[in-house]
């Protein structure tokens, strides 16, 4: 199938895109690596009648270091954060969790701020942002306003953005765990996990562990001592608490079980890592 016809916008700066976005509201969707959208509009599941191609907003095209957070502009692709010579040593959960995100080729047109967008449970990158405690830019000719990880993604493919602001940018606290560790469970590598799990330590011993793909958006919870079957005990917890939900890919028993192998394996080395 191909789209039904639509108007296309391609403004030159921000202040344009979200006078745009005033003007049209829900009939408008924003373009920016189009990965998700252009498969949508071409099963005709999304239908807007203006499409708005943010991608030659220089402005939106950045990384920022802001000192205790980088600031990703909505134009930044993933391949472009992944070849960012500092993300190793300031956001080392990403440089772990990037990989996995689609293949070569998808993530030199897919955004940074596109996965976050989508919300889709199963994203790594979206699933990154919630452990790091990150945050979320939305613009409009209202204003600005800025939204942590969870108050922006509600449930699956579902967000709190309203339909005239414009996400200009998310943001990771720097450096923010001693140890870090990501693994997920996939049909093929590049694909959408079934399930997805990170971890982060902290200077306390402490433990982030978050999850993708068990529930409609991203699970996080704070584990403060985590030996081996602290651990298991946690992610058992976890996993019965989350349930799980069924796709053609998995089972929601098979997310659990799922979770249950992947959770202590990934603190271990996150553990393992901050030594």
């Amino acid at each position: 199938m191909k789209p039904r016809p639509f108007a296309y916008v391609r403004p030159d700066s921000v202040d344009e895109a979200v006078a745009v976005l005033a003007a049209h509201g829900d009939d408008a969707r924003v373009l920016a690596g189009g990965q998700s959208l252009l498969a949508l509009l071409n099963l005709r599941l999304a239908d807007p009648a203006v499409l708005v191609d943010i991608t030659r907003i220089a402005a939106l095209d950045q990384i920022c270091d802001l000192g205790d957070k980088i600031e990703v502009g909505a134009a930044v692709t993933q391949n472009r954060l992944l070849a960012w010579p500092q993300l190793a040593e300031k956001l080392p959960l990403l440089a772990a969790a990037l990989p996995f995100v689609g293949h070569f080729q998808t993530r030199n047109k897919g955004t940074v701020c596109g996965s976050v967008a989508h919300a889709d449970p199963s994203s790594e990158i979206p699933l990154a942002l919630a452990v790091l405690g990150g945050e979320v830019v939305l613009r409009s000719q209202r204003g600005t306003r800025v939204l942590s990880a969870d108050a922006f993604q509600k449930d699956m493919l579902t967000t709190t953005r309203e339909p005239d602001e414009l996400i200009t940018a998310v943001r990771f606290p720097v450096n923010s765990g001693r140890g870090v560790a990501f693994r997920e469970v996939a049909r093929r590598h590049g694909d959408f996990a079934i399930v997805a799990v990170a971890a982060l330590v902290d200077g306390q011993g402490a433990v982030r562990l978050g999850v993708g793909g068990m529930a409609g958006a991203p699970a996080v919870r704070q584990i403060a001592a985590a030996d081996g079957s602290t651990a298991r005990g946690a992610v058992d917890k976890m996993a019965v608490e989350l349930e799980g939900y069924e796709d053609l890919h998995a089972t929601a028993v098979m997310r659990r079980d799922l979770l249950r192998r992947l959770g202590p394996v990934v603190i271990d080395e996150a553990m393992r890592c901050a030594a």
